[in-house]
């Protein structure tokens, strides 16, 4: 069943193919962005700018049904069939390529692909194991990279782009996340890289972002405590600018990257001034 949200709904002076004309008219003059991982947080941040800059949206979750639904019936109410939502768990190979195939036709096309879905978690290195290797590169490297070769040739056809979420800590370890890290700096390293190869027709770039959002109150694992208040504080601690980012700071960096045609294998650091490092005293 197709998940495309309201597209019946129509100006009420026109009835009939009319009607549905000028819905399928509108729709195709408008770019297309598809962002992974966009049914909650930051993702749904994401969508929701880019949505009210004019963009019809592909959301994308793996577990999140009922959010990624509702996201699109809000965004269908401001303006009928423009959002659509699939699921699919990308770190499988068969899904991923399923996935990306129903993408063309969703739209009829792509102009912007946002690799923002991402698992998060400690492993020290004592207790690392296999599978959080697999799930950790898998989510933050194998992922991006196939889904953007899978979509390459629709984004070529657009000149588009596609924008890597990074992190900071790619550059700056933390500690006891070193599988994390090291998947997060091969993705710095993905996106210089298909800079180069998928130029001049795609423009590929990252976002680095700093203390956005805290991570959710309830672990996603036993292994991922909840922050103290301590914790947060020394975090902040280490802000020059003193204060966490909000989601709208990443947000509206993707949108002007997304609409920045002379811009492509850069990382944007949205952090605060967090990755500057360095001390207050000697």
């Amino acid at each position: 069943m197709s998940k495309v949200e309201s597209k019946d709904i129509v100006e009420p002076t026109k009835t009939g193919a009319a009607a549905q004309q000028d819905v399928i008219t509108a729709s195709a003059s408008k770019k297309v962005a598809l962002v992974t991982g966009s049914a909650k947080r930051l993702g749904r941040e994401i969508i929701t700018t880019l949505h009210h800059a004019g963009f019809n949206v592909i959301v994308h979750c793996r577990q999140s049904v009922i959010d990624a639904e509702q996201l699109c019936q809000q965004l269908n109410l401001i303006r009928p069939g423009s959002a659509i939502w699939l699921s699919a768990d990308l770190t499988n190979d068969q899904a991923l390529n399923e996935f990306a195939a129903k993408i063309p036709r969703c739209f009829g096309k792509l102009d912007v692909l946002v690799n923002n879905a991402s698992s998060f978690y400690p492993t020290p290195v004592a207790s690392a194991t296999l599978a959080q290797w697999d799930d950790l590169f898998g989510s933050n490297v194998k992922a991006p990279f196939f889904l953007t070769q899978a979509l390459a040739p629709e984004l070529s056809k657009q000149k588009g782009c596609v924008i890597n979420l990074v992190d900071i800590h790619a550059e700056k370890p933390l500690a006891e996340h070193s599988v994390y890290c090291m998947a997060k700096a091969a993705l710095v390293m993905m996106t210089k890289s298909l800079a180069r190869d998928l130029a001049p027709t795609i423009r590929v770039n990252g976002i680095a972002p700093g203390a956005i959002l805290w991570p959710s109150e309830q672990p996603t694992t036993a292994t991922m405590p909840t922050l103290t208040e301590q914790d947060k504080s020394s975090i902040l601690a280490q802000i020059p600018l003193g204060h966490l980012g909000q989601p709208t700071d990443i947000a509206q960096t993707v949108l002007f990257l997304a609409t920045s045609p002379y811009i492509t294998g850069q990382i944007v650091a949205v952090d605060g001034g967090r990755s500057l490092g360095g001390a207050n005293k000697a």
